[in-house]
């Protein structure tokens, strides 16, 4: 079977918000965009919505929380294109919220798993297909719970995202000989539908989020695709294991 042609990017929970946003952008920049999700028919309607666009797509659906299918999935589509150039793991979230001294060890695991077991699964399952890339790289996502352990009952948030900046530096020691770079994008608090539930029922809450951003606003998901259109191009060929903030000065905390 002949393989398809041209750069490869694969985007993890990418059926909507930033994730979407990444796939829309690295589309337009000229990858064949492989979308992830766990929502089939959602997946589907992104699929439509970009190829009308004039973007390549697919979609495939699959529990980033599970190894087995992780290594799969990823497998086919490695060996459909015979390369990846991107990896953008992008899939992880909060989980729900609960204190240490009341928190079971299902949830603990699946904050875990969720935010730092997807990261290494997909990159693990990638590597072989990175290596035939050009200008490869994989783009992590952190937090500023990352280093200030998140709010109330985030703590195991936090924990999870000081492992995502650790498995970055990590592994682009580890893939450096090959040429493959790591870095991660640390977004401040974007406008996007994982908010709309407070946006409608607490507006005042969400309207008083922007007094912590130095901005003054919330960022717009494009602003984090564009950062990773930049990590991913060759405009950052010579930046490995670094962290960018893009929460429009939310990290120092006024």
């Amino acid at each position: 079977m002949s393989k398809e042609t041209g750069k490869v990017a694969v985007i993890t929970g990418a059926t909507g918000g930033i994730g979407f946003a990444v796939a829309k952008r690295l589309g337009k920049d000229g990858y064949t965009v492989i979308l992830n999700g766990i929502e089939d028919e959602k997946g589907a309607e992104k699929v439509a919505e970009l190829t009308a666009d004039g973007i390549k797509a697919e979609y495939y659906g699959f529990d980033v929380t599970s190894d087995e299918e992780v290594t799969a999935n990823i497998k086919k589509i490695g060996d459909k294109y015979g390369r990846i150039d991107v990896l953008v793991n992008n899939a992880g979230g909060l989980g729900g919220r609960s204190r240490f001294e009341d928190m079971t060890t299902e949830f603990y695991r699946s904050v875990m798993a969720l935010n730092l077991d997807s990261v290494f699964f997909a990159s693990r399952a990638a590597i072989p297909y990175l290596k035939k890339g050009e200008n490869a790289s994989i783009i992590n996502y952190t937090s500023n719970a990352a280093w200030n352990a998140g709010g109330p009952g985030a703590g195991i948030y936090g924990t999870s995202k000081a492992g995502v900046n650790a498995i970055t530096r990590a592994l682009a020691k580890d893939l450096a000989e090959y040429g493959i770079r790591v870095n991660a994008v640390s977004p401040g608090t974007i406008d996007t539908p994982f908010h709309a539930q407070i946006k409608a029922t607490k507006p005042e809450v969400f309207a008083s989020w922007k007094n912590s951003i130095l901005l003054g606003r919330l960022g717009e998901p494009e602003e984090v695709a564009s950062v990773v259109s930049f990590l991913a191009s060759t405009d950052a060929s010579f930046i490995t294991a670094e962290t960018i903030q893009i929460g429009g000065g939310q990290a120092l905390g006024i």
